[in-house]
């Protein structure tokens, strides 16, 4: 075929797919030839400039730093909220409505979710996922103990219960404290037939909402109740913590701080979070910035949702 009539027929197929929206076996019926060729042209036609694609990245957005973060680190996904100011309020709120859009449009019917308590982050989150009518999720379980001081107790079994709700899935709760007096308390309480009966679901988990902390707790944790002493506190970032996760302090490379103290927590270890498909962090902000680092390197979860502030300054520190 000359070449002039060849490159007429690929900006004909390529006028009536693009401009036209007509689908690719429309276009060989009309015009007689194999959907295969025309798949073909379509390809030529991006190789002979006759079609160039260009993506205006919309106001408000950050594909380029969200790429860049996901290569550093090898991130499955990285979702950056715009935020107009560098405040926790804000961020908390911009965070909460990034995270319920990414859970609308990812989740997967038949999932069991997991979701830690006492986290900020996650009860914007919970708060701005609209309810999913068609989706039918099998379970939310609560991967923290969630009882603590009675003036707060309604955060965490209200975000496990609201959760379940929104999405057609059965709450499973965890209904004792996340730190127990002692290794012998514990065990105690894990032998209660229903706290044994929800740790036995977190191996089938496939979907983990965490929140990450600094070492230093949020006031939602500290007025909780579920917190170590100032002194195993200072004992934790002396070992080298940066962070934690569902009470699981790690250091700045993601590796986990061996203590006794963690002989005291009940939830979720890291080993067991590490087995769900996907893992989901909700931070951000000045103070998490060293953790969300550590919880990175670790690869300790999949897909992070930040705020653009956050998200430069974790791009500035691996350059």
């Amino acid at each position: 075929m000359p070449r002039n009539d060849e490159l007429r027929l690929i900006a004909r197929v390529a006028r009536m797919y693009y401009l036209e929206d007509v689908k690719q076996a429309d276009i060989a019926a009309r015009l007689t030839i194999s959907q295969a060729t025309i798949s073909r042209l379509l390809r030529r036609a991006r190789e002979e400039n006759v079609v160039r694609i260009s993506v205006h990245t919309p106001p408000g957005t950050f594909p380029e730093l969200e790429e860049s973060l996901c290569r550093k680190f090898g991130m499955t996904e990285v979702i950056i909220a715009e935020c107009s100011e560098d405040r926790e309020g804000q961020i908390l709120r911009r965070m909460g409505e990034a995270a319920a859009l990414y859970l609308e449009t990812t989740l997967q019917a038949g999932e069991i979710v997991g979701i830690s308590s006492w986290s900020e982050s996650l009860l914007h989150t919970v708060e701005n996922i609209h309810p999913q009518r068609r989706l039918a999720a099998g379970r939310v379980v609560q991967i923290l103990g969630g009882m603590g001081d009675p003036s707060v107790q309604t955060h965490a079994t209200n975000l496990t219960r609201r959760l379940a709700q929104l999405i057609g899935a059965q709450p499973q709760h965890l209904p004792t404290q996340g730190v127990t007096s002692s290794k012998a308390a514990k065990k105690a309480l894990t032998d209660d037939a229903f706290v044994r009966e929800t740790l036995t679901y977190f191996p089938q988990i496939t979907l983990a909402l965490v929140g990450i902390g600094a070492v230093e707790p949020s006031k939602l944790l500290k007025d909780s109740g579920n917190v170590f002493t100032s002194n195993e506190l200072a004992e934790l970032a002396r070992m080298g913590a940066v962070g934690d996760i569902c009470l699981n302090f790690f250091d700045r490379n993601g590796k986990q701080v061996p203590s006794a103290f963690q002989e005291r927590v009940i939830g979720i270890g890291l080993d067991q979070l590490r087995r769900a498909r996907r893992v989901v962090g909700v931070a951000g902000g000045q103070r998490k910035v060293e953790a969300l680092l550590g919880a990175m390197r670790g690869k300790l979860i999949d897909v992070l949702v930040t705020d653009q502030y956050t998200a430069a300054r974790l791009d500035a520190a691996e350059d």
